[in-house]
């Protein structure tokens, strides 16, 4: 999922972890939730499958 201008768009009330320096309201579909990451809480959430902390793991 990049910057919205492709159908692999959030769906309204789906969440995402990114780790890109900004986000816009909207960017990556309308009513979707980016939540900015660092990439270690990136890769414990990948590995999880739900926004997690390093400290989960």
């Amino acid at each position: 999922m990049c910057l919205g201008m492709n159908p692999d768009q959030l769906q309204p009330g789906e969440r995402s972890a990114s780790t890109s320096n900004r986000n816009f309201e909207g960017r990556q579909g309308k009513g979707g939730r980016t939540h900015l990451v660092s990439p270690i809480v990136a890769a414990a959430t990948a590995l999880r499958g739900t926004l997690s902390s390093p400290a989960d793991l």
